[in-house]
């Protein structure tokens, strides 16, 4: 009988865990893959393990197998997951519950969706806590206000009496680490908790969670695939692929002295180095002093806005959440029509509505969604998806579709073997992937590109940049890409935008935007670029100018 005697000071011990899952490919039988393969691991009480790698590599199914929680179709098929000295996988469904959200509770990466919007943030914080019956609702109700000072929420007395929809982004991220620490559990699983956060609010986010994981002397698993971010917050790293462990060590000697080649290359992970170019003629698209409100028009999203994008080059437009960023992209589009202004593209001003415009217009002018898994038909296969354009745009069919897809499934490195599967079998950075093949297929002359990255790990953003620049190289597209990253930025723009409150505050080439003198916002955004650097993240607080508007 296998030994499940916690070793001293461990809290968690995983031995040898094995993951599978059952796909089924159209039209053939059923078939079981394996997820994670034999994966180890041990967790001491009051520290943190960073599980790191890109997407795919199994971080959040061997997070969530610390709460005996496998997503839809996953099953954990061998070893053995010991928590508090015991095997929590005999424990059978009853344990299961008396265990998630007492012992082991989990923080996942869009708050926005695992919140309830029809109940007072209150009322869920500590839910959990009066369903295990481990304090009288006053209590709870007191040991939530406490964690919401301990997060430096703002009105911390009274934030719990709103509703989701009534705080930032960032606040929503820091209310759901208060509801995980409500219970006082003994391990909290952080799934990518800062990934959708842009860099300014994600600093905030960041400092609070390892502010409260150090007074409360909770143990952690810090799921990301941002090496930068890890840093900031464990004392060991591990790093995955393909469901293996890969390599495994102290945070500092994993960010210095990496043993394996794959570590390395995670570590070493550089900017591309882009040349920015000098317009040589008139602007492919012009946006002039457009407007633009939601509410039919009580909220003023967009004020006086103009930018010039060229033939071949890329305008990044960069700022915070809510800044108006995307809000640019809709009027851009004509998702929302502006109130005042023009967009004028190619010499002719385009219609203010979508339904106005002509379908060759629709075609020259294509946009890739931050949420990839919103923006595809989830009953639809990837061949299917991406073949839509081109039967749309083309009329394209059969064999010739075929082979088009399978090219632009290479291109984005993913290959013809995921023509069949479906949305639901894909990871996030798959997903968006394939969104990017699906814009390209319709050969346009302006791409915008919403947040492409931020959901990518380092490695695949690399080879997406560069993806998109040799494209742009070939095919003269032009883009606007829209994103929170400098580092992002600093490889793809030719000319800068930065947007603060629905206002462009700083406009030029990348040269001129990135030299200083900087005004205290674009200094903030700067300076808000997580660096591979223990100590970082207080370097960063302390020396900021300003507080971001997400805050």
């Amino acid at each position: 009988m296998a030994d499940t005697k916690a070793k001293p000071g461990v809290l968690l011990d995983i031995r040898n865990l094995r993951i599978e899952a059952t796909v089924y490919p159209p039209g053939e039988a059923p078939k079981t893959i394996t997820l994670v393969h034999d994966v180890s691991l041990t967790l001491e009480k009051g520290k943190v393990l960073g599980l790191i790698g890109e997407s795919g590599a199994g971080k959040s199914t061997i997070g969530l197998s610390s709460m005996g929680y496998g997503r839809g179709g996953v099953r954990i098929t061998g070893g053995e997951v010991i928590l508090n000295g015991r095997d929590i996988l005999k424990g059978g469904k009853e344990g299961f519950r008396k265990l998630r959200g007492r012992e082991v509770c989990y923080v996942a990466q869009s708050a926005a969706a695992a919140f309830n919007p029809a109940h007072r943030l209150m009322d869920q914080v500590v839910e959990a806590t009066l369903l295990h019956g481990t304090a009288t609702r006053a209590e709870a109700e007191k040991r939530a206000v406490a964690l919401f000072k301990k997060l430096s929420l703002p009105n911390p007395e009274t934030i719990g009496e709103r509703f989701p929809h009534q705080v930032s982004g960032g606040q929503l991220q820091r209310v759901m680490t208060a509801m995980a620490l409500c219970s006082e559990p003994d391990l909290i699983v952080f799934d990518e908790p800062t990934t959708a956060l842009d860099v300014t609010t994600q600093i905030d986010v960041l400092a609070a969670i390892k502010d409260a994981i150090r007074d409360t002397h909770v143990a952690a698993l810090y799921i990301t695939h941002d090496l930068a971010v890890v840093a900031q917050v464990s004392d060991e790293i591990m790093v995955l692929r393909h469901g293996r462990l890969v390599e495994w060590g102290g945070t500092r000697q994993i960010i210095k002295e990496p043993r394996q080649e794959y570590t390395n290359a995670l570590v070493s992970v550089h900017e591309i180095e882009h040349q920015e170019q000098q317009p040589d003629t008139a602007p492919m698209l012009s946006v002039k002093n457009v407007t633009a409100a939601y509410g039919g028009g009580h909220v003023k999203v967009l004020k006086n806005v103009s930018v010039d994008i060229y033939p071949g080059q890329t305008l990044a437009v960069v700022g915070e959440s809510g800044s108006g960023k995307s809000t640019l992209a809709r009027a851009i589009t004509g998702l929302l029509p502006p109130e005042q202004g023009s967009v004028v593209f190619d010499g002719r001003a385009l219609g203010n509505r979508l339904s106005d415009r002509p379908k060759e217009d629709l075609r020259q002018l294509q946009m890739i969604y931050q949420m990839a898994d919103v923006a595809m038909n989830p009953r639809q296969t990837v061949g299917t998806i991406i073949g839509r354009p081109l039967e749309f745009y083309f009329g394209m069919k059969g064999r010739e579709r075929d082979k088009r897809v399978a090219e632009l499934l290479d291109e984005i490195e993913m290959g013809k073997g995921f023509l069949d599967r479906y949305p639901a079998e894909l990871s996030g950075g798959q997903k968006q992937r394939v969104c990017i093949a699906r814009s390209l297929a319709a050969k346009p002359k302006l791409i915008i590109c919403d947040e492409v990255t931020s959901a990518l790990d380092p490695l695949v953003a690399h080879g997406i940049l560069k993806l998109l620049l040799d494209l742009q190289q070939v095919e003269k597209v032009a883009y606007l890409f829209i994103t929170h990253d400098l580092a992002t930025v600093k490889s793809i723009a030719d000319s800068i935008a930065v947007m603060y409150r629905g206002e462009v505050v700083r406009y030029g080439s990348k040269s001129k935007v990135l030299a200083p003198p900087f005004d205290a916002y674009t200094d903030l955004l700067l300076s808000s670029v997580p660096e591979m650097e223990i100590g970082w993240l207080e370097k960063a607080i302390k020396g900021r100018r300003m507080e971001s508007a997400g805050n």
